[in-house]
């Protein structure tokens, strides 16, 4: 039997639902490897809190909140509401008692010396995730936001621009702190030279897949893999499947459009894909893109449950001719 080694640049709910998909259309044939943004992540209450990465244990393990999309299911409030009660904690973010717990494990391996890559795979042990999850590094790259606010200017973690705001804010641009300095965590670079096919999911592509890309070594590893690349658009209709990408895509004047997230993240060589799957209301939007010599095509692509999720990412390895 020939197994399909496939490498997925993620970042949380819309990466880890199309990864879902993935292992249910591959089954045994597929050894898959996400790359996760770590760009959202931060100290809040003396413990790391790593959104992505938890999306993608908790979706891939079947312990998410299928209603949000992320967290854990049946979860409770009761440490966050006591801390409230100190007036402490913030009321826009709030860790559930279960989600806590994976903070605090976290924290404590941490601290211990571990980097983020071995914490995530002990964590991981305990999801059975059915893939290897990989930090895009293990140093602390946070993703911030430079906001217009009335005449003046002010930076903001991400997840307060996004969670609190609700990305009202006009956003002037994005900062990835200690990005200079930063590397990918051990495996990434390996996971993307030594993959059958590299998959970007419909994740938001400013911060999530976006950040990724940032890390120094990851674009050229795309770039020259001879691996195909091959992405599913987060944008249907103008509109962003999920969140307000669309906000994001402003601040970087980019159109929210099928086309224009495409041309974003570029054509290889000069570029990191080789093809992008676009919704079927977008057609005319693969049909430029095979104009400008990209490989294209158009499918239905929300993924309401997993085997519609499972369909799309058959639809995306097809365009590369990677079915297994």
């Amino acid at each position: 039997m020939t197994i399909l080694k496939v490498t997925v640049l993620s970042g949380g709910v819309g990466g880890a639902r199309f990864t879902r998909g993935l292992l249910s259309l591959l089954g045994h044939r597929g050894q898959v490897t996400v790359i996760a943004n770590t760009g959202d992540d931060m100290w809040l209450h003396g413990v790391r809190v790593c959104p992505d990465l938890d999306t993608l244990m908790y979706t891939l393990g079947g312990a998410v909140h299928e209603e949000q999309g992320w967290g854990r299911r049946d979860e409770s409030s009761r440490t966050s509401d006591d801390l409230a009660a100190y007036g402490l904690g913030w009321e826009w973010f709030t860790l559930g008692d279960l989600d806590l717990a994976t903070h605090l494990a976290r924290t404590a391996l941490l601290r211990e010396g571990l980097p983020l890559s071995q914490v995530t795979a002990r964590l991981a042990e305990r999801w059975s995730p059915g893939v290897t999850l990989l930090p895009m590094t293990d140093d602390e790259v946070e993703t911030h936001v430079v906001v217009a606010d009335g005449q003046e200017m002010q930076e903001m973690h991400f997840e307060e621009w996004w969670v609190r705001h609700r990305a009202a804010l006009p956003a002037v641009r994005f900062v990835q702190t200690n990005l200079a300095t930063a590397a990918p965590a051990p495996g990434v670079l390996a996971a993307i030279a030594d993959a059958d096919v590299v998959v970007v999911p419909p994740s938001n592509p400013v911060v999530s897949v976006g950040t990724i890309l940032a890390i120094p070594g990851i674009r050229d590893a795309l770039r020259t893999t001879s691996a195909p690349v091959v992405g599913v658009s987060p944008v249907i209709g103008g509109a962003p499947v999920r969140g307000m990408a669309d906000a994001c895509l402003t601040a970087i004047g980019v159109e929210t459009s099928a086309v224009a997230v495409a041309r974003h993240y570029g054509r290889r060589p000069d570029g990191v894909l080789d093809a992008w799957l676009v919704d079927d209301r977008d057609a005319d939007a693969a049909e430029t893109l095979r104009s400008e010599g990209w490989l294209a095509g158009a499918a239905p692509t929300l993924m309401t449950d997993v085997p519609t999720t499972a369909r799309i990412a058959a639809d995306a390895l097809a365009l590369v001719g990677a079915l297994p």
